[in-house]
């Protein structure tokens, strides 16, 4: 599933061992990751806000 924490929040990425990124990433939908849903600290990315970022980073010249 695809996340990214809400605005003003540090969420840790256990597998990862570092940060969740602000533009989210694709976890692997845990116990975990539905509690920060559950508890507000992170949001879904629906499929627009995915498509919005990728075309951002072309437009940029990633």
């Amino acid at each position: 599933m695809q996340i990214k924490p809400k605005r003003g929040r540090s969420v840790p990425d256990p597998v990862r061992g570092d940060l969740l990124p602000s533009e989210g990433r694709n976890v692997e939908e845990s116990s975990y990751w539905l509690r920060r849903l559950t508890g507000g600290d992170v949001e879904k990315v629906s499929t627009e806000e995915k498509k919005t970022v990728a075309d951002t980073k072309k437009q940029g010249g990633e």
